[in-house]
């Protein structure tokens, strides 16, 4: 809209939703927050589906804490450092033009832990969570030139495709957790258009985004 001093701007509607409303959806977007994604499937690779049966239990944790590095401690950091040098606005990188910066250096992360999963054999599941993340974060990266596209459902887009992917690979019941991934995704995005600005083609994009550069990443795993 024209603001009064003639200057055109952006103009955000106020949220309507009940505050009780609001608080679950700010708590939801914090625990399944894009930095805590890979730890939550790190745990189901590790303790639930018992990718490593082989691995003592202290070798499980190594593999818990590269995931944690990798996916998590590295990207924080890196978005703590930009925000102190003033590379940044914000941590919570509200504009596209904060996300250049994080989007690039996380790439090289994420390109790094699956380049590591691959060349130590981990099992093909995780292989390919691998790629899905960096080549998603690479097409983020690109979609940010036009749309301020939302993390929080590029993320849950991976996610629910890997367990669904996981469930066609194996003769393994996998439909609680195909399930548990669509309900995390449900809410996820739920969260994301009552406790942020992101428009739901932002949210619908990012959740398609996700879940197709996933298949894809299938194709080369």
């Amino acid at each position: 809209m024209v603001s009064p001093d003639a200057v055109l701007d952006k103009v955000h509607q106020n949220n309507s939703q009940p505050l009780a409303i609001r608080i679950a959806a700010r708590i939801v977007s914090y625990v399944f927050h894009p930095l805590f994604i890979p730890l939550f499937l790190a745990l189901l690779f590790l303790y639930e589906l018992r990718l490593f049966p082989e691995r003592t239990g202290f070798q499980k944790t190594i593999v818990f804490i590269q995931f944690f590095v990798y996916y998590t401690f590295l990207p924080l950091v890196t978005t703590l450092l930009c925000k102190g040098l003033g590379f940044i606005e914000s941590i919570h990188l509200r504009t596209q033009r904060d996300r250049i910066l994080p989007y690039v250096v996380c790439e090289i992360f994420y390109f790094w832990a699956w380049y590591i999963f691959k060349n130590l054999h981990f099992p093909k599941i995780i292989v390919l969570f691998g790629l899905g993340v960096f080549l998603a974060c690479s097409l983020g990266l690109i979609m940010n030139a036009w749309l301020k596209v939302s993390m929080h459902a590029i993320s849950v887009g991976v996610l629910s495709t890997v367990m669904v992917i996981a469930g066609m690979w194996t003769d393994a019941n996998y439909g609680l957790y195909i399930a548990a991934a669509f309900l995390i995704a449900g809410l996820t995005c739920t969260a994301r258009l009552i406790d942020s600005d992101h428009t739901t083609s932002e949210v619908y994009s990012g959740i398609f985004a996700g879940a197709l550069i996933t298949v894809i990443a299938n194709l080369f795993v």
